[in-house]
């Protein structure tokens, strides 16, 4: 039997779209697959908000628990740290609309690849809600 297969999900707002956990129910029903979230804290609030949300709707879509991962504010470097630190098979990195995208502007996804990884990137059709504090709320998928 072959092992699981490692995914590394990098996200921030779009951590729980149903682009998002449809993807990862996908991957989990295809062969057994462990998940991590990668959450670099480019608004501290929002990844704490994202780890804290995501991960128990990303658990229920995996079947299986997910691991939580705090980044730096640079995604990329996040990214390549936890490359360095643990072995994984491929990232799915989530994104907003590429209109609002900072990632997507700074080519976030071909970079990654660079590092020697298959990438596959899940754009969200919509913003992200935020509360009447500023904190974001749920996303919308």
């Amino acid at each position: 039997m072959a092992p699981p297969r490692r995914t590394l999900i990098v996200a921030n707002l779009t951590a729980a779209t149903p682009l998002l956990l449809d993807e990862v129910k996908r991957r989990a029903r295809e062969r057994p697959t462990s998940f991590t979230l990668l959450v670099p804290a480019v608004e501290s609030k929002h990844a704490d908000w994202t780890l804290a949300e995501a991960i128990p709707m990303l658990e229920r879509a995996a079947g299986a628990e997910v691991q939580g991962l705090p980044g730096g504010a640079d995604p990329f470097e996040s990214v390549r740290g936890a490359l360095e630190e643990r072995a994984f098979d491929d990232v799915l990195i989530s994104t907003l609309p590429k209109r609002t995208s900072e990632w997507l502007r700074r080519d976030l996804p071909s970079r990654v690849k660079r590092l020697g990884v298959p990438v596959e990137v899940i754009t969200a059709a919509k913003e992200p809600r935020t509360s009447v504090s500023g904190a974001p709320g749920p996303p919308i998928g």
